[in-house]
Parts: structure tokens; C-alpha cells; sequence
């Protein structure tokens, strides 16, 4: 009688270690990726708008990679689609934007890319912030859209791991350290 109780107690105890562990892993993880602070959809001026900000926290392993020399690239996705009951929800517009961050060791700056178009800052948290917010990005003419129609817009921002160089890509098969972003539905309203 008193074995099957000692046991119990034993898996209690025991489960209640895994518990504790798992919140302490999702409490430091939780402290690192990239957090979606807002998500507008605007119209003006006869286009429809995206205005998103995010707060990027890098993991250290991300940070001594750019730290070598090694360029990173964070990619902003955006599709409007209007739902259909019928069919597959109807890809009205898609949009992306992606920003290249690297380290220049000689000037000791931070260096962003946008395009053809680069700029420089001083530290890592500067050139994070430059990069972590967009408004008034373009995603499609109001005359695309229906007003009898619902629309909804998806939105991913991430670390885009497919750009790093070749030999990185193949190291980071179980790593998901590199694998940080966000992606967020946001529903249109009225026409």
C-alpha cells in the first residue's frame, strides 16, 4: 500500500521539475525574438497603407555572427486576400521589403540596406531600431478592393536565414536560435 504512494509522489515531484524547467526555458526565450508593438492598415489618399513596429531582440549567437562580419537579412511579408467561401481566400495584393544589417569592422559602425539605398549608425541598438518600424508601406490601390467584400491582411516579419552565406545555412539544421519572427492576421473593416 505504501509503495504505489511513495511512487505517485515521486511522479509528482517529478513532473512538477519538468514544469518549472519548460517555464524557465519559455521565460528566457520569451526574452529574445522579435515582438510584433503594432499593426495598422490605413487608407489614404486612394491606397491602402501598413504601418507596423517591432522590438527585436537578438540572440547571442546572432549578435556574435554579426559581430564576424557576417551579414544578416530581416524580410517583411505582407498579402491582402479576400475571404471566400467557396474557393481559397484570393490573394489581392502581396508586398515585401527586406533589410540587409552588417557589421564594417574598419569604421566600427553598423550598416543597414534597404535596396539600393544604405545607411550607417554608431551601435547594433540603432541600427535595430531604424529597421523595426515601417509607416505608410504600400500594399494595394483602394480601387482593388470590393466593398462588399471582406479583406484581411497577413503580415510576417523574421529573420530571413535563407540569405546567409552557404556553409551557415547547413550548421543551422537544428538551431532555432536563428529562428525568430512573428507573423499576425489583421482584419480590414468596413469598405
Amino acid at each position: 500500500m505504501r509503495a504505489p504512494l511513495v511512487c505517485r509522489r515521486l511522479l509528482q515531484r517529478f513532473a512538477l521539475l519538468l514544469a518549472l524547467g519548460w517555464l524557465g526555458a519559455a521565460a528566457a526565450a520569451r526574452g529574445q525574438g522579435i515582438e510584433l508593438t503594432q499593426l495598422q492598415a490605413v487608407r489614404a489618399e486612394g491606397a491602402l497603407t501598413l504601418d507596423f513596429a517591432t522590438r527585436i531582440t537578438l540572440p547571442r549567437t546572432v549578435e556574435e555572427a554579426l559581430e564576424r562580419g557576417v551579414p544578416v537579412y530581416f524580410l517583411a511579408q505582407a498579402e491582402l486576400k479576400r475571404h471566400r467561401w467557396y474557393w481559397r481566400d484570393e490573394r489581392v495584393a502581396s508586398v515585401s521589403r527586406s533589410w540587409r544589417v552588417a557589421y564594417q569592422p574598419l569604421t566600427t559602425s553598423w550598416r543597414v540596406g534597404l535596396g539600393g539605398l544604405n545607411q550607417t549608425y554608431p551601435t547594433l541598438a540603432d541600427c535595430l531600431a531604424s529597421i523595426s518600424r515601417s509607416a505608410g508601406w504600400k500594399l494595394a490601390d483602394l480601387s482593388q478592393l470590393d466593398a462588399g467584400d471582406r479583406y484581411y491582411i497577413e503580415f510576417s516579419y523574421k529573420l530571413d536565414t535563407t540569405q546567409l552565406p552557404s556553409p551557415m545555412q547547413l550548421g543551422l539544421g537544428g538551431q532555432t536560435v536563428w529562428a525568430i519572427g512573428v507573423e499576425r492576421q489583421l482584419a480590414l473593416e468596413g469598405p
